[in-house]
């Protein structure tokens, strides 16, 4: 069990780190997990030992954090509440910044003014009166460090508790360059009075007002342009939460009524009508509309809804009027599963970050360690007081780690919200960071290559008889069984609208077929079996379904009063797209194994259609997580896709493991990588989001650490001897604050991710990312395509034009044109032709 907390204040990992270790004390608490990029804070606990939630948050405040209660009725109120809580820490800081920088521009201004030649008062330049040009920084000063004093009770409160963190640094070097001014006052003052006016110009001159101003003025503006674009690294979770409608139309003893989403329960009939979103997941009731998906799925066509479809959350009915049963409500909604895949997974730590964690936890001490070392140094080499200080506060305020911090957890946010965008749901940091290691692909044939629904695809008749009239026959007498062969034949038939024939004397036999009376003639459909039982001739079309079932086919023979009339071959149809991705992944340098439950000849049948070249063959359900296994034990990176359903034990034994096409139902325990769309395309897109967030979390560690790398001995001076380099503390805040921008600036990159800007270059067999940026797209209405075999034939045909990449989806019939350049519909058209079809329209 767990509880979701807003947490304010936290400013870098090692404020996370200590956050974790004083929850973690709490009794009953089994785990803690920070989330430093949205402010947010899980915490697990042990069986029914659940932590009363005032003594977790004072835990938290103990710490020197403040922390509310985010969890509530839903995922979506719970971010919500999170975002509010984001929201108003960020109206403060903006408040306390426009304070510290209007007084530390003051502060400035009278301190270095007369060194630019600014205009300033007369009396400012006196010498006489130099304790009031002193004073003055310090009144001035005094706002900045009153609005900025939770860095002072948070960073030396960590102090005091030997968990140092970044306010730690900035406490002690502001606080430091605070009272050395305060002493120079002191000495002013005597030296006034002594009429010493050598000593009084030497203090005027080094206050260190300016610095210790501007140290927490600049770094308060790090953390605000900080603030800002942190929660644009969660801004695709924000648009999922602008998706959910507030209000549904719940129909109720025939009377339509405006309600709440909230009090929808499941069974409640619900009415959407064109334009407007749908509220819970259900199932259609009645009525026909085209719905759009894209939002959850990325699916950039809207998909046809009737009687008995089901419906997502936050989608959009763009037609007909539609009525649906609720099904899934509240936390049970896809949107709601979604938010709370993209919430875990933000929340989560991928492995390399541990490099960060174990590199904070020890990395402020040593920082502290460094800073009083070098001044120690100075001192010994006989430098003033003054300038072992400022090399002191510099290496404290550059080396804060909010960079090093930052660098995970931004690109994994990014990353995840990114792939949100296009339907693909990653459960971790961890799983995102696994699949761009992959090296090897092993796909389930059924539902994952193919659609897993059989579909008629060849007729062979025997003597006078039509091919309508005996899939007329055939269809007639199966009409009634839930087989899924018999569904292929009905539908077949209905899509020809052949008129059907109620049975008689229907008789179903087991791992057979099925025998009846149709037309008054007694008919017999079923294997070969069946047909030797009741000593039906088949050496007619011996030929012709022994090469349909090398080829992977069912075939199903059609007798009539003991004779043969014909056969019909049936299939399950390989998605359009299989192919596509099949070459993709192996254009990656990706392995591709298909395994399936098939016999040898079957299953290679299919694997040819999709140029798979390694095939795991015959292998029962229950012994999916062995083959998988076995080829793990080969010291291959392995990811299972599958449909997430039946293959539950291989998803779990595989390094990565990947649910496709899993839709409303996408709370999938044993996947790492959830793909809304029933698309294999989107596999290799996965892996090529996982490697481009690894990459980014790469870029992100080297230039933190480079970073502090060489900041630091510059602030040291350690180039002082030799050339001269000193850095200011004002100018060690600034570039301390314009890192952690850099990082997360480089994590918004990967905003600019597009899984569709790649296609597979048939002549080099590689992937090429898309270079054109104005695609031509066109949408064909193709008539006459009845099975795989048919949609492939359109799809190599229109591919074969220049510039041109298509797909076509039999069960749509339609194609997707995509070109660089306006290909003429007459153009495409005669090659639809050419292949043997019928254009119907182009859009």
């Amino acid at each position: 069990m767990k509880e979701t907390y807003a947490v304010t204040g936290m400013t870098c990992s090692a404020c996370a780190i200590h956050i974790q270790k004083s929850v973690a004390k709490v009794e009953g608490v089994s785990e803690v997990t920070v989330n430093l990029m949205d402010n947010s804070m899980t915490v697990h606990w042990k069986d029914d030992k659940r932590p009363v939630a005032e003594t977790v948050i004072k835990a938290v405040r103990s710490a020197g954090y403040g922390a509310t209660v985010a969890d509530s009725l839903s995922n979506l109120q719970s971010t919500t509440k999170t975002s509010v809580v984001f929201a108003d820490e960020l109206r403060s800081m903006k408040q306390r910044l426009i304070v510290s920088l209007v007084a530390g521009l003051l502060v400035v201004y009278l301190a270095m003014g007369h060194m630019f030649g600014w205009p300033l008062p007369a009396i400012f330049h006196e010498q006489q009166h130099a304790m009031l040009f002193a004073l003055t920084q310090f009144i001035l000063s005094i706002p900045i460090f009153i609005v900025n004093g939770r860095v002072f009770s948070r960073g030396f409160q960590a102090l005091f508790k030997r968990s140092p963190t970044m306010d730690s640094l900035i406490a002690v070097g502001s606080a430091s360059a605070m009272l050395y001014g305060m002493f120079a006052l002191f000495k002013i003052a005597i030296a006034m009075g002594d009429g010493d006016l050598a000593t009084v110009n030497h203090y005027a001159m080094d206050l260190y007002f300016e610095s210790a101003a501007m140290i927490l003025t600049l770094v308060l503006l790090g953390k605000y342009l900080e603030l800002r674009a942190k929660r644009k690294t969660s801004a695709a979770l924000a648009k999922l939460m602008d998706l959910s409608p507030k209000t549904a139309t719940r129909i109720k003893d025939g009377m339509e009524t405006e309600v709440p989403v909230e009090e929808i329960v499941v069974g409640d009939i619900i009415a959407v009508r064109p334009g407007q979103r749908i509220a819970v997941d259900g199932t259609v009731v009645s009525g026909y509309s085209a719905v759009d998906q894209s939002a959850l799925t990325g699916e950039s066509m809207p998909v046809d809804k009737t009687t008995g479809d089901t419906l997502m959350s936050a989608s959009i009915n763009t037609s007909g009027f539609l009525t649906f049963r609720a099904d899934r409500v509240g936390q049970d909604t896809t949107l709601a599963q979604i938010i709370k895949l993209v919430q875990q997974s933000g929340a989560t730590r991928a492995p390399i970050a541990q490099i960060a964690d174990k590199i904070s936890a020890v990395f402020v001490p040593i920082v502290i360690a460094i800073a009083l070392g070098a001044a120690i140094v100075w001192l010994a080499l006989g430098y003033p007081f003054e300038f072992a200080l400022a090399i002191a506060i510099a290496v404290l305020v550059i080396s804060c780690p909010c960079a090093l911090g930052l660098a995970t957890p931004a690109a994994i946010m990014v990353g995840t919200g990114k792939g949100a965008e296009y339907g693909i749901l990653s459960t971790s940091g961890e799983a995102l960071q696994a699949v761009s290691t992959i090296d090897t692909v092993i796909l389930d044939k059924t539902g994952t290559i193919t659609t897993g629904r059989p579909a008629v695809t060849d007729m062979v008749v025997v003597g006078t008889i039509l091919e309508d009239d005996l899939l007329r026959v055939a269809a007639s007498l199966e009409q009634f069984s839930e087989h899924p062969i018999a569904k292929a034949l009905v539908a077949a038939a209905q899509e020809k609208h052949l008129s059907l024939t109620k049975p008689e004397e229907f008789k179903a036999q087991s791992g057979l077929g099925v025998q009846g009376v149709i037309d008054e003639k007694t008919c017999l459909i079923g294997n070969r079996t069946l047909m030797e039982q009741h000593k039906v001739d088949l050496t007619s079309v011996e030929h012709t379904s022994r090469e349909a079932s090398e080829r992977g086919n069912t075939v199903v023979y059609i007798a009539l009063d003991g004779t043969l009339q014909g056969c019909i071959a049936v299939a399950d149809q390989v998605k359009s797209t299989s192919a596509d991705a099949v070459s993709e992944l192996h254009a990656m340098g990706i392995d591709v194994v298909m395994l399936t439950g098939d016999q040898e000849h079957a299953a290679h049948a299919i694997a040819n259609q999709v140029g798979i070249r390694s095939v795991i063959a015959s292998v029962l359900p229950d012994g999916k997580a062995d083959a998988v296994a076995s080829v793990r034990n080969k010291g291959n990176k392995v990811a299972m896709v599958g449909d997430g359903i039946n293959d539950a034990p291989a998803l779990a034994v595989s390094d990565v493991g990947i649910a496709i096409g899993a839709g409303s139902d996408i709370a999938k325990e044993s996947a790492d990588i959830i793909l809304m769309k029933n698309d294999l395309k989107d596999v290799p897109a996965a892996i090529r989001l996982g490697k481009a967030t690894l990459r980014t979390i790469k870029q992100n560690l080297f230039w933190a650490l480079f970073y502090n790398l060489l900041g630091i001995p510059l602030a040291a001076g350690v180039f002082f001897p030799l050339f001269g380099w000193t850095l200011s503390p004002i100018f060690a805040a600034a570039a301390m604050s314009l890192s952690s921008l850099f990082v997360v600036g480089n994590a918004l990159r990967l905003m600019l991710f597009n899984p569709t800007r790649y296609y597979y270059n048939k002549g080099t067999r590689t992937m090429k990312e898309k270079k054109e940026t104005n695609l031509v797209v066109k949408k064909m209405l193709i008539a006459g395509m009845t099975c795989n075999h048919c949609s492939m034939r359109v799809q190599k045909s229109l591919n074969e034009l220049d510039s041109v990449h298509a797909v076509v989806d039999l069960a749509t019939k339609t194609a997707t044109v995509e070109s660089s350049k306006d290909i003429g519909n007459d153009v495409l058209k005669k090659a639809v032709e050419q292949a043997g079809y019928e254009v119907v329209s182009i859009l």
